[in-house]
C-alpha cells in the first residue's frame, strides 16, 4: 500500500533578537487534538502549494503577518499521528523576519511570545520536546525525523542531518 501522509507546515516565528518565539496556545476549540498544548503555528499544504509558500500562508492566517525571511530546519515524518491514526509528514522552518504585528489570537486559541529558554516548561507534545532543540540550534544541516505516534503517544524517535 503507498504512504500517503497528510502534507503540513510547522513555523516558529521568532522576535527580532531571536530569544522569544510565537506559539499558539491552543485553548479554544473543546473539539480540537491538541487543546492545552503549546505549539508552533502551521497546518496542511493546499494542492498545488509548495512548503515555502504554504508556510507564509499558514503564518498570514494564523498570525496575521507576512513573512519576509524563513528557513527550512527540517522533516518530520509522524505516522499514526492524526485523530483517527492518520500519517503526517511537516516541513519544519523558522521565521527569523516578518512585516507586521502579530495577532493576539485566532480561532485555535491565544498567540503568546515564549522566552525560547521556557519552552520546555509549556505542555505540548511529548515528541516536540525531542525535535525543538534541533529547531533552535546553530547546526545549518536539516534534520530529517522519523516519530511514530500510536493512540496519542509516541513511540520513538529518530533522525539524521542533511
Amino acid at each position: 500500500m503507498p504512504y500517503t501522509p497528510i502534507l503540513a507546515t510547522l513555523g516558529y516565528v521568532l522576535s527580532p533578537d531571536g530569544s522569544r518565539v510565537l506559539m499558539i496556545h491552543r485553548n479554544a476549540r473543546a473539539d480540537d487534538q491538541h487543546l492545552g498544548k503549546y505549539n508552533g503555528l502551521g497546518g496542511k499544504l493546499e494542492p498545488g502549494e509548495d512548503a515555502h509558500a504554504g508556510m507564509c500562508r499558514e503564518i498570514r492566517e494564523e498570525a496575521g503577518i507576512e513573512c519576509e525571511q524563513l528557513h527550512l530546519r527540517g522533516t518530520l515524518n509522524w505516522p499514526g499521528f492524526g485523530k483517527r491514526g492518520e500519517d503526517w509528514f511537516g516541513f519544519i522552518f523558522t521565521i527569523t523576519r516578518y512585516r507586521g504585528t502579530p495577532l493576539r489570537h485566532n480561532p485555535e486559541g491565544a498567540l503568546e511570545w515564549v522566552d525560547r529558554a521556557r519552552l520546555h516548561e509549556l505542555p505540548m507534545w511529548e515528541g516536540d520536546r525531542h525535535f525543538l532543540p534541533l529547531v533552535f540550534n546553530a547546526d545549518p544541516r536539516p534534520f530529517h525525523g522519523v516519530m511514530p505516534y500510536r493512540d496519542g503517544r509516541m513511540q520513538s524517535w529518530t533522525y539524521s542531518r542533511g
